[in-house]
């Protein structure tokens, strides 16, 4: 049997929410590719990733609120026994804001929409790395890996506070590369297009963002969570140890055309 890309590497993967997330598209990727898995999740839907974990083995899920540091110091304690106190690969893939704050005008969020939004879905990551900090130095070195979106660096109507969080999400990603390289620790983010979740369907004329990647992206065709699954496996293996620091577009090219650009002039192949 030929072993995997990361065999032998212990893998927490925070923000398994259910089977359409893009955090489970990335936990099958690494398990198929050997690594040893734990996943985190809020507590409301610990008995829902229970049964998806179940599908890949023995698979310990952790409750954590990254809203509350004691919370995410306990959850890390229990990855640390679960991995006999070494971490490989951190993957981040939580984001949250209100309802109200996603569609209409970004004008109309207000203090409290604003820092509900950023703490989860931007300073969740420093909380997370800087607790797992220990881990990953004690295994030699490791791989943080977080989840973006265009809306990050280009207006995306209705994404709104979202945008501006993962605008401060790739910033932080930047600076922890620079604080946790002199540990051998690398990190990157992953901006991916549009994808069906359960979470992104609710953002207002997020269906048009569909249609736009079929019709205008250069490979004319949606992203899925299994290629962004795939890209990470490509950050935590050692196929990337000299890259930190960076984001990867997964998105069927579509960011380059971003302005301005009509319908591709050709339709798919279909053979």
């Amino acid at each position: 049997m030929v072993a995997g890309l990361l065999e032998g590497k212990r893998a927490l993967v925070c923000g398994v929410a259910n089977q359409k997330s893009i955090a489970w598209g990335i936990a099958q990727a690494l398990h198929r590719e050997g690594a040893r898995l734990a996943f985190t999740c809020v507590e409301s839907a610990r008995r829902r990733v229970q049964k998806l974990a179940a599908g890949l083995g023995d698979v310990p899920v952790l409750a954590c609120d990254v809203m509350n540091d004691a919370d995410i110091a306990r959850t890390m304690d229990e990855a640390s026994e679960v991995f006999g106190g070494k971490l490989d690969i951190l993957v981040h893939s939580i984001a949250y804001a209100r309802l109200e704050d996603l569609g209409a005008e970004f004008l109309k969020v207000d203090r409290d929409g604003w820092r509900l939004a950023l703490e989860v879905s931007a300073y969740s990551l420093v909380a997370l790395a800087r607790a797992a900090r220990p881990l990953m130095i004690a295994s030699g070195g490791g791989s943080v890996i977080t989840i973006t979106f265009v809306g990050g660096s280009r207006v995306v109507p209705s994404y709104n506070i979202m945008g501006v969080s993962k605008a401060a999400l790739e910033c932080s990603m930047r600076y922890l590369a620079y604080d946790l390289g002199p540990d051998g620790i690398r990190v990157n983010a992953i901006s991916s297009g549009p994808i069906a979740t359960m979470s992104s369907m609710v953002v207002e004329r997020f269906d048009e963002s569909l249609e736009v990647m079929r019709k205008k992206a250069p490979l004319l065709d949606c992203v899925s969570p299994e290629d962004i699954g795939n890209a990470t496996v490509y950050f935590g293996s050692d196929l990337s140890r000299r890259v930190t620091g960076t984001v990867a577009f997964v998105d069927s090219g579509i960011d380059t055309l971003m302005a301005g650009v009509g319908d591709h002039p050709r339709t798919r192949q279909t053979s």
